[in-house]
């Protein structure tokens, strides 16, 4: 799954001018995908594999390739992120199960840590760990997306706890899953504390992950005020709290910088 709109789009506003704008298009081309894998549109297999090719090297010629080769003119886009972000895409597209925990941190390094490794090559890393870490904050971020979305990704018959985590707390039914939200969130806590590192490292872009971090990391908290899924849906932070991380984040300099 690529970021989500509502959460990833305040963060976005706070990259500057022209580093906003080809960020944004790359948060088009992976949300596009994703939208057409979510929503089992038949051209989804094709537009995937598109970028698969271009990602090797080869030429491809639909919207997605088209926005990535002018970003790649500017950036040493890393081309095997793409393409295990495109393998994330695949295990959607069959509806892959995941079978143990291994799967489940395989897929969440395909679907949210290879969107961290990119953009930590568009945002720049003053260290040769700001890769890494930005990949653990992108599989946070992952975590935190099939923890909130259990209920909306049932109904396309899509699951994404592993097997042996059902086996050990049952199945994610509404009113029977704190156990398995609870210790599901406590991981995803553990990768947004080690995936923080990621953010001094970089070279711009420090407030926009500081602030998209906060946020994600507020659903989590979102889920324990609404009981660790008692009640059927999606745990959807109130307004009001997202707008008070966005002004406490618009005014902080992060290690002296106003990037």
């Amino acid at each position: 799954m690529a970021a989500d709109r509502s959460t990833f789009a305040p963060a976005l506003a706070l990259l500057p001018g022209a580093l906003k704008a080809d960020v944004g298009c790359l948060y088009r081309v992976l949300r596009t995908l994703d939208d057409l894998v979510d929503e089992d549109d038949p051209r989804a297999p094709e537009r995937v594999a598109a970028v698969e090719c271009w990602a090797r090297g080869d030429t491809a010629g639909t919207p997605e390739t088209r926005a990535l080769e002018g970003l790649a003119r500017r950036y040493p886009l890393p081309r095997d992120a793409l393409m295990e972000f495109c393998q994330g895409m695949r295990h959607d597209i069959a509806r892959a199960s995941v079978q143990d925990e291994e799967d489940f941190a395989r897929y969440c390094q395909q679907a949210g840590g290879s969107v961290g490794v990119v953009l930590a090559s568009m945002l720049g890393s003053t260290h040769p760990d700001g890769e890494s870490k930005m990949a653990t904050l992108g599989r946070a971020m992952q975590v935190t997306n099939i923890l909130r979305d259990i209920d909306e990704d049932l109904t396309q018959e899509r699951l994404y706890i592993s097997r042996t985590t059902i086996e050990r707390f049952g199945f994610p039914a509404p009113g029977a899953r704190e156990a398995l939200l609870r210790d599901h969130t406590a991981r995803a806590d553990a990768l947004f504390e080690e995936g923080a590192g990621a953010i001094p490292l970089l070279r711009n872009g420090r407030r926009a992950m500081a602030l998209a971090a906060s946020l994600y990391r507020e659903i989590l908290r979102q889920l324990e005020r609404d009981g660790f899924g008692a009640k059927p849906g999606r745990a959807t932070v109130p307004i009001w709290r997202m707008r008070l991380l966005r002004a406490k984040h618009r005014f902080t300099i992060t290690s002296g910088h106003r990037t």
